[in-house]
């Protein structure tokens, strides 16, 4: 497991006082200062947040020590990070996961034969996505959902997935199709 976790990045400036656009990755968008400070990826950098406003989708949020815009577009794209342990642990008895920890896990289908690794989880509004490589080199999306993804084993690096059957048209059906 890693030891830090992205809550946030910096999409923009907003404004000329030095506040920036935070698209936060919480499961509540106001949470993303509830656990402290914040800071990039090596840690070289710490932020102290103030959420100020929300405007379409992202949180409007000043940072200690950044006072102009020129400062703000500066940290345009500058992933926010929190060390592991000022997070409460994820509650996997009641299927709570953090995305991290999905990264990396070998995907197996019900019958035990490998699939493929998770890549990424995303969201775009109607619940996660697990972005899979494929053991063929190709690539999926599956939702991460109860009757896709029917055990998820941390301890052993992966998790079971029972993906839906791909119903492909045949040229006949087609051309059927047409022909009404």
């Amino acid at each position: 497991m890693k030891n830090q976790l992205c809550l946030g990045v910096i999409t923009g400036a907003h404004g000329i006082r030095g506040q920036v656009r935070v698209k936060s990755f919480t499961e509540a968008p106001e949470q993303l200062t509830a656990y402290g400070p914040l800071s990039d990826e090596s840690g070289e950098q710490t932020f102290k947040l103030k959420i100020t406003g929300q405007s379409k989708g992202s949180l409007i949020v000043s940072i200690k020590g950044i006072n102009d815009r020129n400062l703000a577009e500066d940290l345009k794209g500058t992933e926010l990070y929190i060390d592991r342990d000022k997070l409460p642990a994820a509650n996997t008895e009641d299927d709570e996961f953090y995305h991290a920890d999905l990264i990396g896990l070998k995907a197996e289908t019900v019958e035990g034969a490998g699939y493929g690794t998770i890549k990424a989880v995303h969201n775009f509004g109607a619940g996660d996505i697990l972005d899979i490589n494929l053991i063929d080199g190709g690539a999926e999306m599956l939702p991460f959902d109860k009757e896709t993804v029917l055990e998820v084993d941390l301890e052993n690096g992966r998790l079971v997935i029972n993906p839906p059957v791909m119903v492909v048209a045949s040229e006949d059906a087609e051309s059927q199709g047409e022909a009404s």
